[in-house]
């Protein structure tokens, strides 16, 4: 299970300190699908890189009890001066993975034949999303955290990754943060709205959906998490 105590994220603006969120508290247990919804700058990418340890909360914890990915959509993880195969050999090793095995998967999925070879500071931000998309899958975790991965490549490529990860996986854990409501209430159990510093806990994600969707074109729905 991951659990999640007393969560805040608070940054310094112009002299006075902005909060993101604040005592966040939530659960996710083995197989359950959460969303997190919010608009640009409310703080959805920053509570997942923060579940993914990329940054460190303000204040409160993250207990993990299960394997967890990397916030798939982000590429920070990877050396930009090594290429596409460095970085796939890099992972491979600090997880204990076979190079081989993970380079096949990667490469399989991915799609990105010679760029492979390049260094990934030439990558695109869909080429990085890619390779980050393929490791992830060759590595395999029990809890997948997602960044509007969704919205990376073509309509094949979006096929492609909704079946391995919600077709092959679908007995996986997932923590979501997209903008695409349709997918977000067919796709997810529960859901939290971030918004205006505070946020809401929904246990059904038809009614979160519903709601946010009323509230998302007002200037400020902080009110649905009073």
């Amino acid at each position: 299970m991951l659990k999640a105590r007393g969560l805040s994220k608070v940054y310094p603006l112009a002299g006075r300190p902005r909060a993101l969120f604040e005592g966040l508290d939530f659960d996710v247990a083995p197989g359950e699908r959460l969303g997190l919804l919010g608009r640009n700058g409310q703080g959805k990418s920053t509570l997942i890189k923060i579940l993914g340890g990329i940054i460190p909360p303000t204040t409160g914890t993250v207990d993990w009890g299960m394997t967890h990915s990397w916030p798939l959509g982000f590429g920070g993880g990877f050396q930009g001066s090594l290429t596409g195969l460095d970085n796939i050999q890099f992972i491979s090793r600090i997880y204990n993975r076979p190079f081989k095995e993970c380079l096949a998967k990667a490469e399989g999925f991915a799609e990105l034949g010679a760029a492979l070879k390049m260094p990934f500071k030439y990558y695109s931000s869909g080429m990085r999303a890619r390779l980050a998309f393929g490791l992830s899958l060759a590595i395999e975790f029990d809890c997948y955290l997602i960044d509007e991965i969704i919205s990376v490549g073509d309509a094949a490529f979006r096929t492609k990754c909704d079946n391995e990860l919600f077709g092959k996986r679908a007995h996986k854990t997932f923590v979501i943060a997209s903008h695409d409501l349709a997918f977000m209430k067919a796709t997810c159990h529960r859901i939290i709205i971030i918004d205006g510093g505070r946020a809401k806990w929904f246990d059904r994600a038809d009614m979160a959906v519903d709601i946010y969707a009323s509230l998302a074109t007002l200037p400020d729905v902080a009110s649905v998490a009073a």
